[in-house]
């Protein structure tokens, strides 16, 4: 039997008595609640580096995800996706090590430094996409549990969230050195700590948080193959398989039509609402709502997240794709036109609906997925997944920059007397109104491109 293999299983009573879910839900938890993400602008800023050089090591952090993406789904797939795992937490703990001891001072060293850290990330976001999922799904086909997989992945969303806001929380505080020393005062008083100090709190609270996603992959066990027997490193395929493996599941996905409806349903959703996402804190400015409740609205979007992946299990349950899909449709078409009306404070409501759009794109995506692909291409397919999502947000993202920088130059000639700050305002307001007609095209393009395909398989299906 190969090492960190499970053993034959049967049936259990309850999908979290196998060890395999509790530390997938544990180890989600712990990759995803990173405490530098509520001063992720500011931390790069702060360390030295410009907003020129912020945007490209971010470009660098896409395109290494998109590049990495599916050929790290198919090694999952070929040696195990444990070992990707383990890989992955290394990964983590070596990205936030780069930057949490960096030495101050040397702006180039600084820059090489958060260069390194970028693409690092980039590869861990890759490599645990699609291998966690698939080990947990296995794990519950091995153990007669796969129609738990939508209550499994209700409460990982679930703690997801609740790990997020204690991150946010903590992040945030521990990043400010009036706060942290306020606590010093009562705690050891004539002591103070400056930015330089507190500025790297998050970091090294990561980074344990990385350690302990370390261990949490280390015991994990290889579950059994769709074949019914254990994968191994000596009996895989070998690393040269890979190219044959991607091009494989590739074709499958273009000749599974719900397979491939879900997949361009779920993109032009994703992307769409994750962009907004990105947008929030400009919006709420332009709403009117003050700087100091941006993070107040952040946590309300996280304690959202608690509840949407219960009902969404119950219209996974209950309703077909095609009816989920309208659904989160009509959810994302309210948002995108409620939000250019730009409705002081009660603005942010609807950005509220965007956050739910996407938990409940998320929620679905995986559940279909992984209910509909076989076993031994499962983390390659749900790879093929990250990378289409992911490639879609650099296009929109790049169409976003595309259309502001048009919309600053034609109003600067029209309206020579406005200041460069009101031109910026109507330019983004110009863009959030561009989103409806977009999501809508979007929409219409899956449709006909899926939808003709759905109906002749289901008359295939029905005459066989």
């Amino acid at each position: 039997m190969a090492q960190g293999a499970t053993r034959p299983a049967g049936p259990v009573s309850s999908p979290y008595a196998v060890p395999n879910i509790r530390l997938f839900i544990v180890f989600r938890v712990l990759f995803n609640a990173r405490f530098y993400y509520p001063v992720f602008t500011v931390l790069f800023l702060d360390y030295g580096l410009s907003l020129e050089q912020f945007a490209v090591l971010n470009t660098v952090w896409a395109v290494t995800i998109v590049l990495a993406e599916v050929p790290s789904g198919a090694l999952a797939d070929l040696l195990g996706r444990r070992l990707l795992l383990i890989a992955t937490s290394l990964l983590m703990v070596a990205e936030t090590a780069l930057i949490a001891f960096v030495p101050l001072g040397n702006p180039q060293v600084i820059f090489w430094a958060f260069l390194g850290n970028r693409v690092l990330s980039g590869l861990a976001e890759a490599m645990a996409s699609g291998a966690d999922e698939a080990l947990a799904y296995d794990t519950l086909v091995a153990h007669g549990q796969a129609a738990a997989w939508p209550r499994v992945l209700e409460v990982q969303m679930r703690a997801q969230s609740v790990g997020y806001i204690f991150a946010m929380t903590i992040g945030a505080m521990v990043y400010d050195p009036d706060m942290v020393n306020r606590v010093l005062g009562w705690m050891a008083p004539g002591t103070a700590v400056t930015l330089q100090a507190t500025m790297r709190y998050p970091l090294y609270l990561t980074l344990v948080f990385g350690l302990l996603a370390l261990a949490t992959t280390a015991r994990m066990r290889e579950p059994r193959s769709g074949a019914g027997r254990f994968r191994s490193r000596t009996e895989s395929a070998a690393l040269w398989e890979a190219p044959r493996l991607i091009v494989r599941a590739g074709r499958w996905i273009l000749g599974t039509p719900l397979v491939l409806a879900v997949i361009l349903f779920a993109t032009v959703f994703d992307h769409t609402l994750r962009m907004l996402a990105t947008l929030t804190s400009e919006y709420y400015r332009l709403v009117g709502l003050p700087e100091a409740s941006f993070g107040l609205l952040g946590s309300a979007a996280a304690v959202i997240g608690l509840f949407i992946p219960r009902l969404a299990r119950v219209m996974a349950e209950r309703f077909s794709p095609g009816t989920n899909a309208l659904l989160v449709g009509l959810i994302a078409l309210t948002a995108l036109l409620l939000l250019p009306l730009f409705i002081p404070y009660y603005g942010a409501l609807p950005m509220m609906l965007v956050f739910i759009g996407l938990t409940m794109t998320s929620y679905f995506t995986s559940h279909y997925l992984n209910a509909l692909t076989d076993s031994q291409q499962r983390a390659t397919v749900l790879s093929f997944k990250g990378l289409v999502f992911n490639a879609a947000y650099g296009i929109i993202g790049l169409a976003y920059a595309g259309v502001i920088q048009l919309f600053r130059r034609s109003q600067a000639g029209v309206h020579p007397d406005w200041p460069p700050d009101l031109i910026a305002d109507q330019a983004f307001k110009f863009v959030m109104g561009c989103f409806p007609p977009y999501l809508l095209a979007g929409l219409a393009l899956v449709s006909l491109c899926c939808l003709p395909r759905l109906i002749r398989g289901r008359s295939r299906t029905r005459r066989g």
